[in-house]
């Protein structure tokens, strides 16, 4: 796809469709959608470069290959040399990693004055794009005459398959293939993975996270959102695991510096990994997201943060074991709450069912859409029958399987059940041929699958998932009678609270679940092995993932119908807009085009788009989250009008943590890593006077390395002047 975009695509006569003009600030665009954008209008906004040095498709080049996936966020490289900037909770699990009790890094920060001193990360991976090609024709053509839903959805699935494999053949290439707009359009993503990550730079947690969820997802804020690593790979440049022989990598692309900063109005970039968004929802549909979805999982969070927080003021183990889940569920328990807010507050889903209702009025007297009304109604069956189950199965998707990741990106808890299911799963599908098993289980993907599992156990606690596993069995026995969980009622109907308790505290003891190299021995056994171990714990894993599985089958054929008619409705709504829409956001590529401005959140009250040091030291009292080191409180001093943070309107969601943000010469000016309560339901639509995102400037970030932390060495790596 490399003259015809995605938004193209999705109306019945792209031709006549213009070049995007101002609206674009609305969307997140994708590389090929790049290509179609009106360079006058790019030039008008500010941008000095042309088009092509964004992206250029042919060759598979320009800004967008320094913008990297690192660890499920966003990144940059910023050196020849492999270093690669992104957002300080980005790396907070490599951070976690290397932290003890005795070596607090997550309290005190790390610098690696020497590459010798930088440390490794056991599962930290880094994808670098290199080339994005529309396959949606050959998918197309694969499918059955007369196929049922079912069919059609197994057709694409086997020819996605062996677009993959066909794409794997190429040495060191990473392969995918991404549906957009719900399968109205399909493309291959090849990528470079990096296995080697190291930690050069992460700031005193003081820092990382000053105003910690008291200032999460508002403004002002002042928070050094930022850390460093370094992508290294083997001696023959080729990607390769953790050596002491390996070097540097040497990026084709990588952002300069500026020196200039932002100025108010100044035009700007976003470039990421946005990760989902949910602008093509029918009007049904975000109501469920906002009476059910959002509405359980606050409840659910609140639960957890209390079970998780108990446990580490007790333990100073289970506190580094525990802060990276901790983190990241007090961020989604607010998420969940704004979602909520801002979906009430703009009264998006009325203004969404009026939308539909245009466009199904209009497509009923279009000839070439006249299959959308029918595809409207077919949706809003498919969503009548989830929420038959939707209680039950909100709990059964806590758990998921492998490198599946629970919906928003939470931890899978408790971890002792995810382990048991997810060694259960991978005997099922040792047990099938190799291309047929399921994406992520195979033989290839095995070593992933091990480094996951490694991972929740670096954020295991024994007391805090115990208590964790009988709040979800209490969720469990108070479901009605027609959506039970039999795994769980096998095991806990009748029982009392502390007859709960001790049966799960039963199951955690001498589980060989719970050990790694078991584990790793357990990865190797089909499952008519591991049912013989008769462990209570995997038996329990067994039929919850039996249980999960047939959820997930019952997903398929909910999905399959959903695919067959959402292009169709898709296809109406784009026709009907008459322009260009960049599809909704699902963790693949994308640029955001914003300027640097303040907004006025309610009546009577204006925000100003930057803060600074002085603000920092206002906040300061000594105690978290406001407690300021030292030696920053001293440097601050004297230069108080630094800018720290600064707004913009960039079009951003969850996965922009840790974007660059770059002006029109492509240089970098700071790093995505919020956004504003306000525009936390950006996720449902596009409101210009509040979509806001928080950015850590970076004159910030280099006076932190030069003036505080003396970094002479990273700094001269990043071309920055040192200290006289």
């Amino acid at each position: 796809m490399t003259k015809t975009s995605l938004a193209c695509a999705l109306a019945a006569a792209c031709l006549a469709l213009p070049a995007l003009p101002v609206h674009a600030l609305d969307g997140k665009w994708t590389p090929q959608q790049v290509l179609d954008i009106d360079a006058r209008w790019l030039k008008q906004q500010g941008l000095k470069l042309p088009p092509s040095a964004l992206w250029d498709g042919e060759r598979g080049t320009g800004l967008l290959t320094g913008t990297v996936n690192i660890a499920g966020c966003s990144g940059a490289f910023v050196s020849n040399t492999g270093l690669i900037v992104t957002n300080h909770h980005c790396l907070f699990n490599l951070v976690q990693e290397h932290s003890s009790p005795q070596r607090d890094l997550i309290t005190h920060g790390f610098l690696a004055r020497t590459p010798e001193e930088e440390l490794p990360g056991k599962t930290t991976r880094v994808e670098i794009p290199k080339r994005f090609t529309d396959v949606t024709a050959r998918l197309l053509a694969a499918l059955p005459a007369g196929a049922t839903p079912q069919q059609r959805l197994k057709a694409i699935d086997e020819a996605q398959k062996a677009i993959v494999a066909e794409c794997r053949k190429q040495a060191d290439i990473k392969c995918k293939v991404s549906a957009f707009d719900d399968g109205v359009t399909y493309t291959l993503i090849e990528s470079i993975e990096l296995r080697d990550i190291r930690l050069v730079y992460a700031p005193p947690r003081a820092i990382g996270e000053y105003g910690g969820e008291i200032d999460n997802w508002s403004w002002p804020r002042h928070t050094g959102d930022f850390a460093i690593a370094r992508a290294w790979v083997g001696s023959d440049g080729r990607p390769a695991d953790f050596a002491a022989s390996n070097k540097p990598y040497a990026p084709e692309f990588f952002f300069p510096t500026s020196s200039d900063g932002v100025k108010e109005g100044q035009f700007v970039m976003v470039l990421g990994y946005p990760g989902i968004t949910w602008r093509s929802l029918t009007a049904e549909e975000m109501r469920e997201r906002r009476e059910r979805f959002f509405v359980r999982r606050e409840d659910l969070f609140g639960e957890w943060i209390a079970i998780l927080e108990k446990a580490s003021e007790v333990d100073a183990q289970a506190r580094i074991a525990l802060a990276a889940n901790l983190k990241g569920i007090h961020n989604r328990y607010k998420n969940a709450q704004g979602q909520i807010a801002g979906l009430d507050r703009g009264r998006m889903v009325d203004k969404q069912r009026a939308a539909d209702d245009a466009v199904a009025a209009w497509a009923a007297k279009q000839p070439a859409h006249a299959d959308a009304v029918a595809a409207r109604e077919a949706l809003r069956e498919v969503l009548a029958e989830r929420e038959r189950s939707w209680e039950r199965d909100f709990l059964l998707n806590l758990v998921p399987m492998g490198n599946d990741s629970v919906a928003g990106g939470i931890p899978p808890l408790p971890k002792a059940l995810y382990y048991a299911a997810t060694l259960a799963h991978n005997a099922v599908e040792r047990g099938k041929p190799d291309e047929a098993r399921a994406s992520g289980w195979t033989a290839a993907e095995q070593s992933r699958l091990r480094d996951r599992l490694r991972r929740e156990q670096a954020n295991y606690s024994a007391d805090a998932d115990r208590r964790v596993f009988a709040a979800l069995v209490r969720r469990a026995l108070a479901l009605p009678q027609d959506q039970r969980i039999a795994a769980i009622d096998a095991r806990f109907a009748g029982k009392t609270p502390a007859q709960i308790d001790e049966a799960i505290a039963a199951l955690y003891a001498g589980s060989p679940v719970l050990d790694a190299a078991a584990q790793d021995t357990m990865l190797g056994e089909g499952l008519d092995a591991l049912s013989a171990r008769k462990d209570p714990l995997l038996d329990l894993g067994i039929a919850w993932n039996r249980e999960l599985r047939a959820l997930r089958e019952r997903e398929r054929d909910w999905n399959a119908r959903a695919a067959l008619h959402r292009p169709a409705w898709r296809r109406a709504v784009a026709a009907h807009a008459g322009k260009p829409i960049a599809p909704d956001a699902n963790g693949t590529l994308r640029i955001s085009f914003a300027h640097v401005q303040g907004y006025a959140p309610r009546d009577g009250m204006v925000y100003t788009p930057f803060t600074t040091l002085a603000g920092v030291l206002e906040k300061h009292t000594g105690k978290e989250p406001f407690d300021v080191p030292a030696n920053v409180r001293a440097a601050a001093a004297t230069q108080p009008t630094r800018r720290v943070n600064f707004l913009a309107d960039g079009d951003t969601s969850g996965g922009n943590s840790g974007s660059p943000v770059i002006d029109g010469r492509g240089r970098l000016v700071g790093l995505n890593f919020d956004r504003v309560w306000e525009n936390v339901a950006g996720d449902f639509g596009f409101n210009p006077a509040v979509s806001r995102n928080v950015s850590v400037d970076i004159g910030y970030m280099l006076w932190l390395l030069r003036d505080v932390e003396k970094a002479d060495a990273l700094l001269k790596e990043l071309g920055i002047a040192t200290r006289k």
